[in-house]
């Protein structure tokens, strides 16, 4: 039997090259898309939009705003859970803003043609 010459698994240089080149136009886009998604800020609310919080594609707290209606010394817990959960709610924004820049420049399967 004859041994057959070439790459292991069939590769052609060509398209190592092309992969590669592929891989590196990739990782330029995901860096731009990357730093375009951290000046972005993602606002949300809670309590009827009582609080309001908002983060940075970095996921850092740039701002909160209270409503004076729900800052009452009696009460310091519930307005505790409702900072709590606006900003939950904006980092999870901030997420799924990555997650979907991700999916755009990956094409959900890493961005390989196979």
């Amino acid at each position: 039997m004859a041994k057959r010459g070439g790459f292991p698994g069939g590769a052609m240089p060509g398209n190592m090259n092309n992969l590669m080149k592929q891989a590196q136009r990739m990782q330029r886009q995901m860096e731009e898309g990357q730093k375009e998604l951290e000046t972005k800020e993602f606002t949300a609310s809670a309590g009827g939009g009582a609080v309001e919080v908002t983060v940075t594609g970095k996921k850092e707290v740039v701002r909160v705003k209270l409503s004076e209606e729900v800052v009452d010394p009696d009460d310091i817990e519930m307005l505790q859970d409702l900072i709590v959960a606006a900003t939950n709610e904006a980092l999870k924004q901030a997420e799924d803003a990555n997650n979907e820049m991700m999916g755009k420049m990956t094409g959900g399967f890493g961005g390989f043609p196979f």
